[in-house]
C-alpha cells in the first residue's frame, strides 16, 4: 500500500547506514528505477539486493522548503516515519554537506519533524529528531473499540492477558508490559499482534520492562520487517508509555535494545527527542540486476 500517492522513481546511487544495526538505503528521486512493491523488495533482499530493513527516497525539494522524505518497509509496503530511517537520511545529507549542525526540518507521512546533526566522528554521527507529541490510546492507532478491555488488556495467542499500551509517535506502536523479554516471547507475539486484524494498519511491536529509573529495556518486531535488532519510534513509544503509566518520570530515558541505547527525551505535554548514533555502511549503485518493476 502507497500513502503518497503511486510508486516514485529513484537513482541508482544509494547510501547505507545503520543507527544501532537498524539499517537503511538512502536513494534520491530519479528516473533509474520504480519503486514497485516488488522491486523494494528485491533490493531489500540480503541475499539477492543490497539489504537492509527499509528504504528512504528523499524527493526533490523547492529552495527553502522542508525536505520531504517517503519511506518503504523492505516488504515493498510504504509506513509513515522510522526514527532510525530518519536519522539515516540526516546523516546522508551531513555528508553531501547539504547540512550542517544548525536544526533543519524534513516533512514526511504528512507531518513535520527537525532533526540536527550534532557532530561527526569518522563513520559515526550523532543524530537526533524531535518528534513531535505521542498520543496514548486505542485510537491513535486505529484499533478497534472491544480490541482492549478497561484496564488495558486483551488476550494473547494462547489465551494469557495481554498489558498493552498503544502508542502514536506518527506511526503505531503497541508497547507490551509484563512480559519475559526473551526471543520465544518476541516471536509469538510480534506476528499475533503486528499484523492483528483489530489494529487498522497494523503496528509495531515492543516487549518492554523497567530497568531501574530512566532506564528501560525492549524487545522490538517491526511492522513490516519483523524482528529487529533496534528502532527510533519504538524507543520513543516504550519510553512515552513508561512514562503514561507512571513506571518512569518524564525526562531523559534511555532505551537498552539488542542493537545499543537510545536516549529518548519525554516532556510533560508529551513531546518526544529521540537522540543516538548513526554509522555509515557504504555508497554504492545499483547495476546488472533486475528489479522487476512490474510487480
Amino acid at each position: 500500500m502507497f500513502i503518497e500517492g503511486g510508486p516514485p522513481g529513484a537513482g541508482a546511487d544509494f547510501f547505507k547506514a545503520h543507527g544501532l544495526g537498524n539499517d537503511y538505503l538512502v536513494f534520491e528521486e530519479g528516473h533509474d528505477w520504480v519503486l514497485t512493491p516488488r522491486a523494494i523488495r528485491h533490493v531489500c533482499d540480503r541475499w539477492r539486493g543490497v539489504g537492509s530493513d527499509g528504504i528512504v527516497l528523499l524527493l526533490e525539494s523547492g529552495a527553502g522548503e522542508a525536505r520531504r522524505l517517503r519511506m518503504f518497509n523492505p516488504d515493498g509496503s510504504e509506513f509513515e516515519r522510522s526514527g532510525n530511517g530518519l536519522r539515516v537520511a540526516a546523516a546522508f545529507l551531513a555528508r553531501r554537506g547539504r547540512v550542517g549542525g544548525d536544526p533543519f526540518r524534513v516533512h514526511v507521512g504528512g507531518d513535520e519533524v527537525e532533526l540536527t546533526v550534532h557532530t561527526r566522528s569518522g563513520p559515526v554521527y550523532d543524530v537526533s529528531v524531535a518528534m513531535g507529541r505521542a498520543v496514548v490510546g486505542p485510537r491513535a492507532v486505529g484499533m478497534g473499540p472491544s480490541f482492549l478491555d478497561a484496564r488495558g488488556r486483551c488476550a494473547g495467542p494462547d489465551g494469557e492477558e495481554l498489558d498493552i499500551v498503544p502508542v502514536s509517535v506518527g506511526n503505531p506502536h503497541l508497547v507490551v508490559l509484563g512480559q519475559t523479554l526473551s526471543e520465544a516471547a518476541l516471536l509469538r507475539l510480534g506476528p499475533f499482534l503486528s499484523a492483528h486484524p483489530a489494529v487498522a494498519r497494523g503496528a509495531n511491536v515492543q516487549l518492554a520492562t523497567v530497568e531501574g529509573p530512566g532506564v528501560c529495556r525492549a524487545l522490538i518486531w517491526e511492522r513490516g520487517v519483523g524482528r529487529t535488532s533496534a528502532s527510533g519510534t519504538s524507543s520513543c513509544a516504550v519510553a512515552v508509555a513508561m512514562v503514561h503509566r507512571g513506571l518512569q518520570l518524564p525526562g531523559t530515558i534511555i532505551v537498552r535494545q539488542e542493537g545499543g541505547e537510545l536516549s529518548v527525551v519525554v516532556g510533560t505535554e508529551g513531546s518526544v527527542l529521540l537522540r543516538g548514533p548513526v554509522e555509515e555502511v557504504m555508497e554504492g549503485r545499483l547495476s546488472g540486476v533486475s528489479l522487476g518493476n512490474g510487480g
